[in-house]
């Protein structure tokens, strides 16, 4: 590789070089036979296997803080999950399976859930893969997965990094993060940005090299061997992260920093970070795996323990994101040939306005009983009309705010009359960017077309943000776009009023606001529209 360049997406600032460890690949299927002697007493063992993986977990969260400290405690809190032991136990006695096959088995139950939910929540796929492989390691008695003890500074290549890995990386002895899967909303993405540590994702043929020292460019996203006898460079740090907690700009311009939530732990992380509020409450996890509609009281319930964090602060709750494309039990919808393009989102809600006001019902109820100040958006929304529809529904239900998401290139280019029609709106720079370049977000083979530095998609933002101001309207961003500290300068300029991101970014992106004037950060946002790469977008936001 000596003479070979590779390259893929920054994700986090900085370059570094240095000697390369490479992060052991995840444990292959464990074997289905021989079936055990005692069924009961090898269903037995899984629960005190999923203890002590939870044990090990927690004890590196107690030696972390921040961020990390909060991802590691989820992922303890995963691994200890009565129903996926549940599960397990049972697939040892109804099948005749191994404790470690029948783990294997419970847990893709569990991810194909997920992954049929599609956005946000197959991204958390990889989580419970990890988790899996934790317990059945232990199992096995043999050392799990992931990232080996380092004893020098080094370079860290892998397929991928599960969130417990990444999260348990010390900065001082990791240099920089280079992966061939991945891509910007990873957990590789959020924590190397929280940790301050150059990364790039979704470099194709990195596996393959074998290099035994590599540098990685965290502004470019290239990668080259270099001179494995040379000292390694190792990144500045940037140390703690000080934020006063109020979005602004230096010169006092306010873009509020807001936390993006799925779940309760997620709005605890959230608010624990400083986020102001929330700008995206993904409202599915009340419907996964559910064969029956929750009732409005179920509803009522699960929203009500998010939205509790934040109360007198405020919360956008985006309805039911589902469809064709992810499918829920309930809702029976037929076959399409090209679902991701078929009804989801806002479109189920036309065919079954029921659903969405029963939704709404809950949402207030929650909203009472929380004391959160809520307002509600659509996802997928692509006219005017189809918002003006929404917004009358909301407003029917007794909430008082209504916006939608901006995910389909047609809603930004008519951004003026749908803001018309609603009272804000907010841009999922993940969909909007897998719709403008016709790139799965979830597929690394595609992931530099989904770079959120794309000078397209900046300019689909940037009519997004002139709308806002016409209006005199907030528009936010909630992609992972809204998580990279420079980038967030960037949409400040574009107009954008509030960013909404993970809770590991919250700190990082309100500290950067605070480093520039309006002014620069609208001058920076030119340099970058007028960029003809995403690459050189982003050397010219840093150059402004």
């Amino acid at each position: 590789m000596s003479d070979v360049q590779l390259s893929g997406v920054p994700v986090s600032p900085g370059r570094a070089s240095g000697p390369v460890v490479r992060v052991t690949e995840p444990l292959g299927e464990p074997a289905s036979t021989p079936p055990p002697d005692d069924l009961h007493e090898e269903a037995a063992r899984i629960a005190p296997a999923a203890q002590a993986v939870v044990a090990r977990l927690e004890a590196k969260a107690a030696a972390a803080s921040g961020d990390a400290a909060t991802i590691l405690s989820t992922t303890a809190a995963m691994a200890g999950d009565p129903a996926l032991v549940s599960q397990a136990e049972q697939l040892v006695t109804a099948q005749n399976i191994p404790a470690a096959r029948a783990v294997y088995e419970a847990a893709a139950n569990f991810t194909h859930a997920l992954a049929s939910a599609g956005g946000y929540m197959a991204e958390r796929v990889r989580d419970i893969e990890d988790v899996r492989d934790r317990i059945i390691a232990q199992l096995l008695g043999i050392e799990p997965p992931g990232v080996p003890e380092l004893d020098q500074p080094s370079v860290l290549v892998a397929r991928d990094l599960a969130p417990a890995d990444t999260a348990g990386l010390d900065p001082a002895l990791v240099l920089a993060l280079a992966t061939e899967e991945g891509g910007p909303t990873s957990h590789t993405a959020i924590l190397a940005r929280s940790l301050g540590i150059p990364a790039v994702v979704a470099v194709r043929g990195l596996l393959a090299n074998d290099a035994r020292a590599l540098a990685v460019d965290g502004d470019t996203g290239v990668i080259e061997a270099v001179d494995p006898s040379a000292p390694p460079v190792v990144a500045a740090s940037g140390g703690p992260i000080e934020w006063d907690g109020t979005g602004r700009t230096s010169d006092g311009h306010r873009v509020k920093v807001l936390g993006n939530v799925g779940a309760p732990a997620d709005a605890h992380a959230a608010a624990d970070t400083g986020a102001e509020g929330v700008g995206l409450f993904r409202t599915e996890f009340c419907y996964l795996d559910a064969a029956d509609e929750p009732t409005i009281a179920e509803q009522r319930k699960a929203y009500t323990a998010v939205l509790e964090p934040f109360r007198g602060k405020p919360v956008i709750v985006r309805t039911l994101d589902a469809g064709a494309d992810k499918p829920l039990a309930f809702l029976a919808q037929e076959t399409e040939p090209n679902p991701a393009l078929g009804v989801r989102g806002v479109r189920v809600a036309f065919d079954r306005p029921d659903l969405l006001d029963r939704q709404l019902e809950a949402i207030a109820g929650a909203a009472a009983d929380s004391g959160a100040d809520v307002s509600v958006m659509a996802p997928m929304v692509a006219t005017a009309e189809e918002a003006g529809w929404f917004a009358e529904r909301v407003r029917a239900a007794g909430i008082a705010r209504a916006g939608v998401m901006i995910e389909v290139p047609a809603a930004a280019l008519t951004a003026r009359e749908v803001l018309d029609a609603v009272d804000f709106v907010s841009i999922g720079t993940n969909d909007l960017a897998q719709y403008t370049f016709a790139a799965d977000r979830q597929l690394g083979a595609v992931a530099t077309l989904n770079d959120p530095w794309q000078p397209g998609l900046l300019r689909l933002i940037g009519l997004v943000g002139d709308a806002a101001r016409e209006t005199g309207k907030p528009a936010g961003v909630c992609g992972e776009a809204a998580a990279d500290p420079l980038l967030a300068k960037v949409l400040a300029g574009l107009g954008i009023t509030s960013l909404s991101m993970n809770a590991a970014s919250v700190r990082a992106v309100g500290a950067s606001l605070a480093t520039a004037t309006l002014a620069d950060c609208e001058r920076a946002a030119r340099a970058a529209l007028a960029a003809p790469t995403a690459a050189q977008a982003r050397v010219a936001a840093r150059e402004a």
